[in-house]
């Protein structure tokens, strides 16, 4: 039982992950797992330390807030970032597309025309020589 550590040291409750220490009393107490958070009668967050003795509970969960808030945004950048891309690339694409299909029927009216071209040419011939 984490009462045994009592009136001991910090660092002797918290080899056991489910002992919370208390600062104000010197006492080990079983953390309360129905709550996330201990209740204040048990003790006050700033003197609360669980896990290690070197951060109280209110800064660790601020800091697992914050880390956590990091990871949030940076996951929301990304994807937003990923969007941005992927919907500038596929009108890139298409931008690219038109530009082939232009490109290919300038070239087809143009092999068209010289072949209209070459056609009245061979006419020429075929009347000048009587053909």
């Amino acid at each position: 039982a984490c009462s045994a550590f009592s009136q001991k040291s910090c660092e002797e409750c918290l080899k056991n992950v489910s002992c919370l220490w208390c600062y104000t009393n010197n006492t080990c107490t079983d953390y309360p797992v129905r709550s996330i958070l201990p209740p204040s009668s048990l003790c006050s967050l700033s003197n609360a330390r669980w896990g290690v003795c070197w951060i109280n509970f209110e800064a660790l969960m601020i800091a697992l807030a914050v880390v956590a808030g990091l990871i949030l945004v940076a996951v929301t950048v990304c994807c937003c970032y990923c969007c941005y891309c992927r919907r500038r690339s596929r009108s890139r694409l298409e931008e690219e597309e038109e530009q082939l299909a232009r490109k290919r029927e300038e070239r087809r009216l143009q092999s068209l025309q010289r072949k209209h071209e070459r056609r009245l040419k061979h006419d020429e011939i075929r009347k000048k020589y009587g053909m």
